[in-house]
């Protein structure tokens, strides 16, 4: 059984140890949660280039310890050239995945580090900027190991990634993935983060580093415009939050997938499983996500558009409804679409004064659209490829609409005083990893055994006709089987670990000593760090 790391006031906890240690010494320094997680953002954003960078987005949730909760959408919109009709033109039936017409959409990772130091401001942060991006601007200008994610990590659409102009110059060696331990130096990266600590981070959209962006995405093609970038605003939201039990859970409204997560949590409270790591236990969670993914399906992922927001199923008299609907006995037919090729990071931190942060930060695919910026060194996302080209979808693409995010962190304030950071990287099916990790710890699994504990994953890839319930193989035969018997279609991977089930993590403050637990994923490359 693994043991969880435990600290005396503080912790950070990031898919790779740079990151963390980036964090560690932000709050060795005397910086707070929001501070600490924007160096982990900074440092993580050049050393896992495959799951996130500045050229993607990112999502917040920030818990004062007075338990006031702060959600900041820091996603970026369509740009204003990206409309149905051209891409129509050009012969598409959907939007591609790589390439200038995947990058459709503005990068707002940086604009949300920006609102977030607004807030560490507020409640009284005072680091400087060149010391918080100190530690990535390092690693991009002296170089960095690929790490082992990277060199292992496999994704839809290798070749024509590729084939997109820069992207073998970037990444590649001798036409390869860069093997594990492979210096790589990212020098147009590394003036970009020098120009930002020095400028400031508005300078991304407003100043040379966003005129040297619009350029790059106009000579490569891209629809979006230096007028999309300049206008660009992270923004405050109001979070969702749904009651259990013990404790109150915290996600993110629209175009997040944090509605999803949370009906799961409340049709599951409803369903009264007795016992953890039983068959009922997990097919209880994977009935719940049936309905909370139909109910996603039927919703717009823009938050402008009227409906998209869902609170009313959040409700008790919906939830109750649809728990109705479950058979305990029997596994539901569901149509589902395909599990995206969605790659993100999730870290978390917790200072010695109780403030939490959960953040997630993506490019979406691996290497997002593969089109590198050679200005800036920055690798534009492929979020976009989200929007549907059906003008009577509810994710229709139009300019300035958000596209559908699988990026959820999450939150949860206990009855008894403890606050719990937890998320995961892992496309669409994040909601699934979240359900598992958290009733896991709830039925009184530690932390490190809740996100050590095999996972499974329901959904299906590309091309297949059906869903598939896909098991790592270190699940009890007794759980395989009593799942195949409701009727579950299970597929054991015959992988103890795999990057496909997630990266996911945790840390809890326990009010009673102010300790901080922390553990993140053995089956990435990071850890938990702290104080």
């Amino acid at each position: 059984m693994p043991e969880t790391p435990v600290f005396s006031h503080a912790a950070v906890a990031a898919p790779h140890h740079a990151a963390a240690q980036a964090g560690q010494v932000v709050l060795a320094a005397g910086g707070n949660a929001v501070e600490a997680m924007v160096a982990m953002a900074a440092t993580i954003a050049v050393v896992y280039p495959h799951m996130n960078g500045l050229g993607g987005d990112g999502f917040w949730l920030v818990r004062e310890p007075s338990g006031r909760v702060h959600a900041l959408d820091a996603s970026g919109p369509a740009g204003a050239l990206a409309t149905i009709r051209r891409y129509r033109h050009k012969g598409y039936d959907a939007i591609p995945p790589r390439g200038p017409d995947a990058a459709l959409t503005v990068a707002g990772a940086v604009g949300g580090w920006r609102l977030a130091l607004e807030l560490s401001g507020a409640l009284g942060g005072s680091l400087p900027l060149d010391l918080l991006l100190g530690e990535a601007l390092r690693l991009a200008r002296e170089g960095y190991p690929v790490s082992e994610s990277e060199a292992r990590f496999k994704t839809s659409g290798e070749a024509d990634l590729y084939a997109v102009a820069g992207f073998a110059e970037a990444f590649l060696v001798d036409g390869k993935r860069a093997p594990a331990g492979t210096l790589r130096r990212e020098p147009a990266l590394a003036a970009t983060l020098e120009q930002l600590a020095h400028a400031g981070l508005r300078d991304f959209y407003r100043g040379d580093v966003g005129r040297e962006v619009a350029a790059d995405l106009e000579r490569i093609g891209a629809p979006v415009t230096r007028r999309d970038i300049e206008r660009y605003e992270a923004r405050v939201v109001r979070p969702l939050s749904l009651r259990l039990g013990d404790a109150t859970v915290y996600n993110l409204p629209a175009p997040t997938q944090g509605l999803t997560s949370l009906i799961m949590l409340g049709l599951f409270e409803r369903l009264d499983v007795a016992r953890a790591e039983s068959p009922a236990h997990h097919h209880a969670l994977i009935e719940a996500f049936k309905r909370a993914a139909a109910i996603r399906e039927r919703l717009p992922s823009d938050p402008s558009v009227p409906g998209s927001g869902g609170e009313a199923w959040l409700g008790s008299s919906a939830l109750d409804r649809e728990a109705a609907l479950i058979d305990a006995r029997r596994a539901a037919t569901a149509p589902l679409r395909y599990s995206t090729d969605g790659d993100t990071v999730w870290m978390g931190a917790i200072d010695g004064n109780g403030l939490a942060v959960s953040y997630i930060q993506s490019v979406f695919w691996a290497f997002g659209s593969g089109c590198v910026l050679p200005a800036t060194g920055l690798l534009w996302h492929n979020r976009g490829c989200a929007f549907s080209l059906d003008p009577d979808s509810p994710n229709a693409l139009a300019p300035g609409r958000k596209p559908f995010h699988s990026l959820n962190p999450a939150l949860a304030a206990f009855a008894d005083g403890r606050v719990l950071s937890y998320g995961t990287m892992g496309g669409e099916p994040q909601p699934q990893i979240l359900g598992q990790i958290l009733t896991r710890y709830r039925f009184g699994m530690g932390l490190a055994e809740a996100v050590d504990a095999p996972r499974w994953i329901l959904g299906r890839n590309w091309g297949e006709p059906e869903g598939r319930l896909r098991l790592e193989d270190r699940f009890d035969g007794g759980v395989i089987r009593g799942l195949a018997s409701l009727g579950h279609p299970v597929e054991e991977t015959g992988e103890a670990y795999s990057d496909n089930f997630g990266h996911a993590g945790m840390l809890v403050k326990h009010p009673r000593n102010g300790r901080v637990e922390a553990t993140h994923d053995p089956r990435s490359d990071g850890g938990a760090l702290g104080l």
